[in-house]
């Protein structure tokens, strides 16, 4: 699945590309620019990465879900119970979750290598589509028809005029002559490593006088397969392209001739803060991934990828001078732009 074109597209209108390009004077000394970068990542690593997951049945008719994968902010406890209730119906309260404890939860390699959504989130397809498969089974039982002829909405299982309600049927197994344990667990290993792509607009305006730089909107448009939270997905990619413009912009390790670290704390070690960041524009291509749990491929990561390379473009569109080193910092403009005037000269 690959939907960069319409990121491309999408990106230009949204960005104002056609207004601005390559730069607009506002003033005397400011230039105001656009510049853009494209990027793809990856949804784990094929044949290393895996997950594991472990539903159980309750009494009432809710579910226990035990995940390896860890939540670090990313909002998986939340994307893996969507998952598992998507594929049971049932609502997100009768789908309690336990995550990231190693003497109970399953396996599960970790947070990373974008990996969690497609990885640990097909693992928990699978074993929701296998704990579907047992309660059709044990409602087929109950009910004396062929599972085939059963209809299950998550509330309440069908067939022609008989009918056995979830909570009933957990009930029943678990305070009857014949009780027993509902309990499905699965594992995924990848295969393939589907990637996200994506486009990135920075609107930029620089300083020719000073070399300062401000940052004025940037603009992403990403293609995900299938954002399962639209909130949560928008919160990484902007939280990723944050974390790229303090990269491309203000972080910078320096390193006495002695070895110590000289920007050890925030008062020099900058990174950008709500008034640097004034306006993220996200949108997300309608995209499908078929390998992928409901269609979704991984975001954690691309938001990050794009921000430097579209800022440094920006700065070329803007005064002609190429940065090749991050951060891009005034300095480093102003003296480009000396040593510009000086080989004019």
């Amino acid at each position: 699945s690959c939907e960069l074109e319409f990121c491309l597209h999408r990106g230009r209108e949204l960005s104002k590309w056609d207004d601005m390009y390559p730069y607009k004077q506002v003033s005397p000394t400011k230039r105001r620019a656009v510049g853009m970068a494209i990027a793809m990542q990856g949804s784990g690593i094929p044949y290393i990465d895996m997950g594991s997951a472990t539903i159980k049945l309750n009494d009432a008719g809710f579910y226990n879900l035990l995940i390896g994968a860890t939540d670090i902010g990313q909002g998986s406890d939340t994307i893996l119970a969507q998952i598992a209730a998507e594929t049971l119906g049932c609502t997100m309260e009768q789908m309690i979750v336990y995550s990231s404890d190693s003497d109970l939860t399953p396996f599960d390699t970790g947070a990373y290598a974008s990996s969690t959504t497609y990885v640990s989130g097909n693992a928990v397809f699978k074993a929701a589509t296998k704990m579907r498969g047992m309660l059709l089974d044990e409602a087929a039982n109950v009910l004396k028809v062929p599972k085939e002829e059963i209809d299950f909405d998550g509330t309440t299982f069908t067939a022609k005029d008989k009918s056995i309600t979830l909570v009933d049927l957990s009930n029943g197994l678990y305070y009857s002559e014949d009780q027993k344990q509902l309990t499905a667990t699965d594992s995924y290993v990848g295969t393939k490593s589907p990637p996200p792509f994506m486009a990135g607009y920075a609107d930029i305006t620089v300083d020719t006088e000073t070399g300062e730089l401000e940052i004025n909107n940037y603009t992403s448009v990403v293609d995900c397969g299938v954002p399962l939270n639209t909130m949560l997905a928008r919160g990484q990619v902007e939280g990723g392209i944050v974390q790229g413009i303090g990269m491309a912009v203000y972080e910078e390790v320096i390193i006495s001739d002695r070895g110590k670290m000289i920007t050890n704390d925030f008062l020099s070690y900058l990174i950008p803060t709500r008034l640097e960041i004034k306006k993220l524009t996200t949108e997300f291509a309608v995209s499908y991934e078929a390998s992928g749990p409901y269609g979704a491929k991984s975001v954690g990561e691309i938001g990050i990828d794009t921000p430097p390379a579209a800022i440094a473009n920006a700065v070329y569109n803007a005064v002609g001078i190429r940065i090749k080193s991050l951060p891009i910092t005034p300095e480093k403009i102003l003296l480009a732009l000396k040593q510009k005037e000086n080989v004019n000269e």
